[in-house]
């Protein structure tokens, strides 16, 4: 069952139960389109998390941009609506300015008029289920968004996270992901998971689990990228046409994309 608040921009026909044979997915962490560009900006810049400034909807509109080629867009770090944002749901627009017919906004941690701490998914084909899922941790304000496409044992399952800095509290969340992947078949994870591929594949709770994902160069920080901090991964059952880490420097951290083929069911359903 969808909820409630999953919503429909009717900006085009998509065919019910249709898939392409290559979706085209990206994950982009947006730091609620403050523009970082050096570690500095960390400082002088904070009071963007606070307050409204000019120039978040010139960044929006980049981020926009890098969208429109994609099918199923997860995105961390986004506000859904308060004063710093200047009262602009930022999942919602963006689904508006990229034509995605599909939208939803997780709020993970609710400031009131201050800020609304949030994850988003964007999506050009209706999903068949959604679920809001609160991520465990000493300090609350992690989510997953859970979502799948197709009916039965051959629906594609995509879980879009924000995950903890914490190794413990980064562990406990991906055994809770697990769990809940742990009987599908077809699975993507995408987010920014905060640590590197070898540690998510061979030293966490995802270890013998078979996703597998490629060789990155890094995502974070954007203007000198170091670290590999974003990442999707997906199940044997589905095969990598292309990666890419984009190089739009209009975060904190560069969006990353890839290409997948889809299995032939979830193509040509019934």
């Amino acid at each position: 069952m969808l909820p409630g608040n999953l919503q429909t921009n009717h900006l085009c026909d998509c065919p019910d139960g249709a898939l392409p044979e290559v979706m085209r997915l990206l994950s982009f962490n947006i730091q609620v389109g403050i523009n970082t560009q050096k570690y500095h900006h960390y400082l002088t810049r904070s009071w963007q998390h606070l307050l409204p400034h000019n120039g978040r909807h010139h960044t929006l509109g980049e981020i926009g941009k890098v969208l429109n080629d994609f099918d199923l867009v997860a995105l961390q770090e986004v506000d859904g609506g308060s004063m710093r944002s200047g009262y602009v749901n930022q999942v919602e627009h963006l689904a508006r300015e990229g034509q995605f017919p599909y939208w939803y906004q997780q709020l993970n941690r609710n400031l009131g008029r201050f800020a609304q701490h949030s994850n988003g998914l964007l999506s050009r084909y209706a999903p068949e289920l959604l679920e809001d899922h609160k991520l465990p941790g000493f300090m609350p304000g992690r989510g997953a968004i859970l979502t799948s496409f197709g009916k039965g044992k051959d629906s594609l399952l995509v879980v879009m996270m924000h995950l903890a800095l914490s190794t413990k509290a980064r562990a406990n969340q991906l055994a809770y992901i697990r769990e809940r992947i742990s009987d599908h078949k077809h699975v993507v994870l995408m987010g920014d998971m905060n640590t590197h591929a070898e540690d998510l594949l061979e030293h966490s709770p995802l270890r013998g689990s078979n996703l597998h994902t490629a060789t990155l160069p890094g995502t974070y920080p954007s203007w000198k990228p170091a670290r590999v901090l974003d990442h999707i991964l997906i199940s044997p059952s589905l095969s990598i046409e292309r990666v890419d880490v984009l190089p739009n420097a209009i975060s904190d951290h560069l969006p990353v994309s890839m290409h997948i083929r889809l299995p032939h069911a979830l193509c040509n359903p019934g």
